[in-house]
């Protein structure tokens, strides 16, 4: 941090399109999850089926912000506590997912 500095750091960290050297952005990471997404979880969603998914925190940041619409200027200031249950109840259609509820289990 002390050679690129804290705001430098920050938006490396948390912002959406800026990677850090050799590494990979957030808006990289959306790229990789939004297909995934569609493919495997999206069908069991629509069937009816309950899905639990773990995974690395940004990640987790990439589909919480396809989920919950969030811009990318409001992306950075998401935090996703480690280790916290996170739970979702979604009314899922081939066009549409709206959320019903939102519950941090902790």
């Amino acid at each position: 941090m002390a050679r690129h500095g804290e705001a430098q750091f920050k938006q490396w960290r948390r912002g959406y399109d800026t990677p850090p050297p050799n590494g990979e952005s957030l808006k990289d990471t959306c790229e990789r999850v939004r297909p995934y997404f569609e493919q495997h979880i999206r069908p069991e969603l629509a069937a009816g089926k309950q899905v639990l998914i773990s995974a690395h925190g940004n990640s987790l940041r990439a589909l919480t912000k396809d989920l919950e619409s969030i811009s990318d200027a409001d992306i950075m200031g998401l935090e996703i506590p480690t280790g916290v249950p996170i739970a979702y109840d979604l009314e899922v259609t081939p066009e549409t997912i709206d959320i019903r509820s939102k519950s941090i289990l902790a």
